[in-house]
């Protein structure tokens, strides 16, 4: 039986299922942030849907910890 979903995803199928831009998810490939490959004599990029599936896994994981550095903008202050 056929899988239920593609393999390989284009970087507008993955910004679809991230709710982003094309863009957006092209400076994650090339960051390194989301894992793909170029295929084709134009090296068009492909994800795979494991690496997406990891990425997210890796946002939601980065999200749970504190980080004591962080200090919201509105709680900045300007020694102006």
């Amino acid at each position: 039986m056929p899988p239920t979903s593609p393999r390989f995803l284009t970087l507008a199928d993955v910004a679809e299922v991230l709710n982003v831009t094309v863009r957006q998810v092209y400076a994650l490939v090339r960051s390194g942030d989301l894992r793909g490959i170029q295929i084709g004599g134009r090296g068009q990029w492909r994800i795979e849907n494991d690496q997406l599936e990891d990425y997210i896994a890796r946002q939601y994981a980065r999200a749970e910890v504190p980080d004591d550095t962080h200090v919201p903008a509105d709680d900045v202050t300007s020694d102006r």
